[in-house]
């Protein structure tokens, strides 16, 4: 699969790209958030001008009651700041919308994440509300809180 964003291509990861995407987790910047990632089964590469620069994932609610997609997203430092980011969450959403046929996404970074949280409300995505004790920081080891946003398929910006 291959999808465009006016600077942004989100592409199939083949094997060649993992030792790219080992480096980018091990980044402290990014580390603090992922911790160490084993594999990177079902994640899209991020790409710029031919160059790795992170990854995106989705996860599908089959479920016709619940029908939904959850996104998840890192992106190399050097790359933080310039719109990457909410170029590659809105070129996902645009797809998972329009040809899969969500009405509603969800993303869930931990509540004090301020500068993602930002950057997912440009998207579109609205707070929902605090996940208390949510996912353990990979550095520390202690729980801290998500905050859930969802974005209505209308809501799309």
């Amino acid at each position: 699969m291959e999808l465009r964003g006016p600077r942004v291509i989100l592409r199939d990861l083949v094997r060649e790209d993992e030792a790219r995407l080992r480096e980018i987790v091990a980044t402290p910047e990014v580390a603090k958030w992922w911790g160490s990632v084993d594999e990177f089964d079902g994640m899209l590469v991020i790409a710029v001008g031919g160059e790795v620069i992170g990854a995106i994932q989705y996860e599908e609610v089959e479920d016709p009651m619940y029908r939904s997609s959850g996104i998840d997203i890192f992106l190399g430092p050097k790359w933080h700041g310039h719109g990457y980011g909410q170029e590659a969450v809105r070129t996902l959403a645009r797809w998972l919308i329009e040809e899969r046929g969500h009405h509603r996404l969800t993303i869930d970074p931990a509540a004090h994440n301020t500068a993602a949280i930002k950057a997912y409300g440009r998207v579109g995505f609205k707070p929902v509300g605090i996940m208390r004790a949510y996912e353990r920081n990979p550095a520390t080891g202690k729980f801290h809180d998500g905050l859930l946003m969802d974005l209505l398929a209308d809501e799309l910006s």
